[in-house]
């Protein structure tokens, strides 16, 4: 890439990047939320056309029309937002538009093709599941195989495993190192410092569209990386610390499950005889492996799905039935596992996203009557307390960066919960200094007595800012943990089906 710009109304995405990448290297590409490292990538796919630059492959200028343009030339990439068909099944996404998809082939035949893809790539999905059915850990392993699949040379991911386990991210590593050494190259889009440092060869730097520098990861550590994305030191803090004055666990739940069981609409157990409470003042974290049941959980807890057996309780009060307005109104806030299916609507503007939760609702809405004025007025409040600028409020909420987007449902989802908040990856795809700020978002709530149940995808963020983990495995709470006492060993023994410490709470006894 040599100095590539591209500009949008109001906004300077990129501004004069240069960069290369070599055969056989894993070329990472860090930066803040908004530093223009996935318009960047899309420049490079045929997504976005630049308005100044040029690209070079193989020593020759390119300019990729469409992204099949950038396919046939070599270059694959995983998006941060899945491009899949949620109406079709796994081995359908997995074959849909490659040119190696035999004619006429049955829906055995493709299956059969993706079992052997994700035996050779070690990427484990199912073959016939719809995509619309599989949580966002699911979804995103069927993005990576199907880029994989049609063997790249230049593979590009941005956020993969932000989603992931540590273990499903080992695999996915495993993967990149055998593909970088057969002389191919990927460029790794992450917040994560730790895999970074672990994966990559090369590591470059945007800071407000442009390139700060490239260096060697053998002379880089994670706290000048840090320091080097947001022009500043990062300070961490122990988060399970209470400040004086800050509220205690309150003795009586506000939220309960009593023997909660799911299924979906192939009869199959997504949650099993499910007993958990949440007190006011603290953070109950959940664990699990992507698809044991941590998606169904918070749409319970947010009024999205109704329980097939058992009982919510609400302050003491049976829940009747499944309404998500009505649990807003009720003070139930929700940071959905996936921004643009279940938080936003992409296509409709800032203000009117922000609005979603109180259009009906004084002072935007009165007497059936919507107020634009109080509605962006609200919008600027949400936008100032998440720290993003936006140049116009009318313009798609699409074309924020996936990490403002995240900051702005968290801010909104917030301001709501004044009852609960129910988190599902709250610091998906954002960058160190946003993380930190959207988990102190979660310890001033708890702070101030207001309950979470939080799903994190760092597990080290577990640990150090839930008060007691749960773990669920294929639906079943295995135990609950004093997370003061916790350690990554029981975790993972529990999150993979076997019994944890004596010391755990069985599944089917107050958590």
């Amino acid at each position: 890439m040599q100095g590539i710009s591209k500009y949008f109304p109001g906004v300077i995405a990129n501004q004069d990047v240069s960069l290369d990448v070599r055969p056989g290297e894993i070329h990472a590409l860090l930066g803040e939320n908004g530093a223009g490292k996935s318009t960047l990538m899309n420049v490079v796919t045929g997504i976005y056309q630049p308005d100044a630059g040029e690209i070079v492959l193989d020593g020759y200028g390119q300019h990729f029309a469409s992204p099949q343009d950038a396919i046939r030339a070599g270059i694959g990439m995983v998006h941060q937002h899945f491009k899949l068909v949620p109406a079709f099944t796994v081995a359908e996404n997995i074959h849909l538009g490659w040119r190696d998809t035999p004619a006429r082939a049955s829906a055995a035949i493709l299956e059969s093709r993706t079992r052997a893809l994700s035996d050779r790539f070690g990427v484990p999905v199912r073959p016939d599941a719809r995509v619309g059915d599989l949580s966002a850990g699911e979804q995103q392993r069927v993005e990576i195989l199907r880029v994989l699949a049609r063997q790249a040379r230049l593979l590009i991911l941005d956020e993969p495993t932000a989603v992931l386990t540590p273990a499903e991210a080992r695999d996915l590593f495993r993967a990149l190192r055998a593909f970088r050494a057969q002389g191919n190259a990927v460029i790794l889009i992450s917040h994560k410092l730790d895999e970074v440092m672990d994966i990559s060869d090369r590591i470059s730097i945007l800071r407000a569209g442009r390139r700060i520098g490239t260096y060697p990861t053998a002379e880089c550590t994670p706290a000048g990386l840090a320091a080097t994305m947001v022009g500043r030191d990062i300070v961490r803090r122990d988060m399970r610390a209470r400040p004086p004055g800050a509220a205690a666990i309150a003795p009586a739940p506000v939220l309960r499950l009593r023997g909660v069981t799911c299924r979906d609409a192939r009869g199959v157990e997504t949650l099993r005889d499910v007993t958990l409470d949440l007190h006011g003042g603290e953070i109950l974290g959940i664990a699990g492996v992507a698809g044991n049941g941590q998606r169904e959980l918070t749409q319970m807890l947010t009024g999205m799905l109704p329980p097939t057996a058992g009982e919510i309780l609400l302050d003491g009060a049976p829940v009747r039935a499944a309404d998500a307005a009505a649990f807003a109104h009720a003070g139930i806030g929700h940071i959905p596992e996936d921004r643009l299916r279940s938080g936003l609507a992409p296509s409709l503007g800032i203000t009117d996203n922000m609005a979603l939760r109180e259009y009906d609702r004084p002072p935007i809405g009165r007497r059936g009557l919507y107020d634009p004025r109080a509605a962006e007025a609200l919008a600027r409040d949400l936008a100032g307390a998440a720290e993003v600028r936006i140049p116009d409020y009318a313009m798609p909420i699409r074309n924020l960066s996936g990490g403002n987007q995240q900051r702005l449902v968290a801010r909104r989802e917030i301001r709501i919960a004044r009852r609960v908040l129910v988190a599902a990856y709250p610091s998906r795809g954002l960058d160190i200094g946003a993380i930190a700020t959207v988990l102190r978002y979660l310890t001033d709530l708890r702070d101030q007595g207001w309950p979470s149940c939080w799903c994190p995808r760092i597990w080290e963020e577990l640990l150090n800012v839930a008060d007691r983990i749960g773990v669920l495995f294929h639906g079943r709470l295995m135990a609950t943990i004093d997370a003061a006492t916790a350690d990554m060993e029981t975790l993972g023994l529990l999150m993979g089906g076997r019994a944890g410490r004596p010391d755990s709470a069985p599944q089917g006894g107050t958590a």
